[in-house]
């Protein structure tokens, strides 16, 4: 995605060799014309799939999912890091460890959501070991339900995530993959 590649080039910052922060366009200030277009992108690669439902953990991965949701016409769900008075009983949950704020949480999903027959795709702003999106396909199976994919922002294919969703056996696309980080500089695979 060209419109995502720029963004990253001209707003994005490099933090060291393994973060890069894209705070101004997608995780904390957001371009909703560039949320639109990772929507339809997204949508276009999964057309003919049969998505039930779009997943996604909070919060970053809220406006990709919701603008793939929308192209898709169906329902957006996001995996809750912290407990909800409402949402007590018949809930999903898995243990998820986060590499940029270096903590675990624990995701949950309310079971009436997600059900044997959904067909599920998976989104989240950044891939980078695959601990989010191997939490949340975890969800998706414990309910029965297939991950028919999962879709990923931001690819840093220098660290191992990708490899290790596909040797599992899930499909990953990814709308930019990053080889490098290394000298401040963002370089593509």
């Amino acid at each position: 995605m060209n419109l995502l590649k720029e963004k990253v080039m001209t707003e994005g910052i490099v933090l060291s060799d393994q973060v890069l922060k894209v705070d101004s366009f997608l995780n904390h200030q957001m371009d909703p014309v560039l949320m639109r277009e990772v929507g339809a992108e997204f949508a276009r690669l999964y057309a003919g799939e049969k998505i039930t439902k779009v997943l996604t953990i909070e919060s970053s991965g809220i406006a990709p999912a919701i603008m793939t949701a929308l192209e898709l016409d169906v329902p957006m769900i996001f995996a809750r890091k912290h407990k909800s008075l409402t949402l007590r009983d018949d809930i999903l949950v898995e243990k998820v460890y986060s590499f940029t704020k270096r903590e675990t949480n624990e995701i949950t999903v309310s079971k009436k959501f997600l059900n044997k027959d959904d067909r599920v795709l998976i989104i989240d702003d950044f891939l980078a070991n695959g601990e989010a999106a191997f939490g949340l396909a975890r969800v998706v199976e414990q309910a029965g339900a297939s991950v028919v994919g999962i879709g990923i922002v931001i690819e840093k294919s220098f660290q191992p995530g990708a490899r290790l969703l596909e040797e599992a056996g899930y499909r990953v696309d990814s709308l930019v993959r990053i080889a490098s980080l290394e000298n401040g500089t963002v370089t593509f695979v």
